[in-house]
């Protein structure tokens, strides 16, 4: 159907939402009879009614429900595209999902660089806990955690991550040898065998590992600076919390078991803001 009119459009969607004519006016700055008008009329030329006039308020009959995702996504989309324009200028856009370990221990510091030398660039980061879909969130890039090998993904490596121990000063000033973690509270990731490859690495055999799982290595930290035990963390990302003395690294003896990647979908046509954030992310780490 052709020609359909905006303003009975917007005056749907907005009914729709508040399941009011009268808020739905409100919102739009018009009267209570206007949206009630416009509505009508784009009922009559679909030929079909949309809403259930009820005593208090309205219901969305089963066209009505069909129509209204369509609408809402349109028009979202829409208020998403006229936003990249700022003063005639078009702002491209670039949506990144990191880590959050990376996010708080490395990027966000450095991201007033990024917008000073992109400034028509608005990148949009989301945090994550490593788990990750690029496609099915919308994802330009996703930064994360790993051995680089992702299906269908171009993965670019990025940082090192050595895993060390560390803990609240209490408990360091208990921790003569490595030998000692035996008979410590050890927390844990998701990722089950990274103690067991530390203890390799201090040539001592894994005990049996009863501590906390975690699915976030920034809450592990914040546990373990609370003396809930012994966490094994990428020690480069929370450098601040070191210096602060809130964490102890109390072994000068790590384990590589993966880094951080810049990921993308191999399908993704990159556009020129996502070459330019990996470019200025690259030059970064290059510095």
């Amino acid at each position: 159907m052709s020609h359909l009119p905006l303003n009975g459009l917007k005056a749907f969607e907005a009914a729709a939402r508040h399941l009011s004519f009268t808020k739905a006016g409100m919102e739009l700055r018009v009267s209570q009879a206007a949206v009630s008008h416009q509505v009508k009329n784009l009922e009559d030329r679909l030929g079909t009614q949309l809403f259930h006039r009820l005593p208090r308020g309205l219901a969305l009959t089963d066209e009505g429900l069909a129509l209204l995702p369509v609408i809402a996504e349109s028009f979202s989309r829409m208020r998403v595209t006229i936003d990249q324009f700022e003063k005639g200028q078009f702002r491209s856009i670039v949506t990144v999902g990191a880590v959050g370990t990376f996010a708080t221990g490395w990027l966000l510091q450095r991201l007033p660089g990024f917008h000073d030398t992109n400034p028509f660039i608005d990148l949009r980061l989301r945090t994550n806990n490593n788990l990750v879909d690029i496609a099915g969130e919308g994802l330009d890039y996703a930064i994360r955690y790993g051995d680089g090998f992702w299906h269908a993904t171009e993965a670019v490596p990025l940082l090192a991550a050595p895993l060390s121990p560390v803990c609240s000063p209490a408990i360091a000033e208990r921790l003569l040898s490595p030998a000692d973690l035996r008979n410590e509270t050890l927390l844990r990731s998701y990722r089950m065998d990274e103690w067991i490859q530390w203890f390799a690495a201090a040539g001592i055999p894994c005990p049996t590992i009863k501590g906390a799982i975690f699915d976030s290595s920034l809450t592990m930290a914040a546990a373990a600076a609370q003396g809930a035990g012994i966490a094994l963390l990428p020690v480069a990302m929370f450098e601040r919390e070191i210096s602060q003395g809130r964490l102890v690294c109390p072994f000068d003896i790590d384990v590589q078991i993966g880094r951080y990647w810049l990921t993308s979908l191999n399908s993704k046509r990159k556009t020129d803001a996502m070459r330019a954030f990996q470019a200025w992310l690259l030059r970064c780490i290059d510095a």
